[in-house]
């Protein structure tokens, strides 16, 4: 008897978790995506640049979620820039949008690979950006599911000279 609740326990909790949506982003509204030069770490020996850029992540759910990562990439121009690491721990409120802001390292130590973004750079007055990758959500009881890889944002990185 107690082997078949947990059977049916388990069945019902994957049923569950795909109720569960993905949270769905994009740029928020009045917010532009920032490029900042930053000194030498120890990540970054070189120093590099720090990419802001403003999600407006919205919880489709009719529950509150936790928004608790985002692994993938930073493309520039379709040339990928940077990885993308984040253990964010973001309360999501049901049916709510709540804005955060995404900062992306990118080190120097990249720049050859970056070479023809840099050379864009100084021609135009933004460059294009795509984040790829997978998001986890901790939704309670029903589970933590990872959605993805997808693309989740797409914007311009004003350039400000």
């Amino acid at each position: 008897m107690l082997a078949a609740v947990l059977v049916l326990a388990a069945a019902s909790c994957a049923t569950l978790q795909n109720v569960v949506q993905p949270p769905r982003f994009s740029v928020a509204s009045g917010r532009q995506a920032e490029l900042r030069l930053t000194g030498p770490t120890a990540r970054s020996p070189l120093g590099g640049a720090t990419i802001r850029i403003w999600a407006n992540v919205q919880n489709p759910n009719a529950l509150g979620l936790t928004l608790a990562a985002m692994r993938g990439n930073l493309f520039l121009d379709d040339t990928r820039a940077a990885d993308v690491d984040f253990p964010l721990g973001l309360p999501l409120l049901a049916n709510q949008d709540t804005v955060i802001p995404l900062d992306i390292t990118i080190g120097f130590n990249d720049l050859p690979g970056l070479a023809n973004v840099a050379s864009r750079w100084l021609t135009r007055n933004s460059i294009g950006y795509r984040l790829d990758g997978t998001v986890s959500v901790d939704a309670g009881l029903l589970g933590q599911p990872t959605f993805g890889p997808n693309t989740w944002m797409r914007g311009d990185l004003v350039i400000r000279r």
